[in-house]
């Protein structure tokens, strides 16, 4: 599972936090979580190809 939320965010998307809750609980059960930070590479292109765009118009 591959997500850019952060698990105490699930129930502001899911619209319920007991749902969302049992839903973590479920996905969860025996897995590994690997947080991962860090400046995104594809975050960064899209800036650059907005940016290059605003310089065109």
């Amino acid at each position: 599972m591959i997500s850019d939320r952060g698990f105490g965010k699930w129930g502001q998307i899911v619209g319920d936090e007991v749902l969302a809750t049992a839903i973590l609980d479920r996905l969860l059960h025996h897995r590994d979580v690997a947080a991962i930070d860090g400046f995104s590479y594809r975050l960064k292109k899209r800036l650059a190809a907005i940016d290059g765009q605003a310089n065109i118009a």
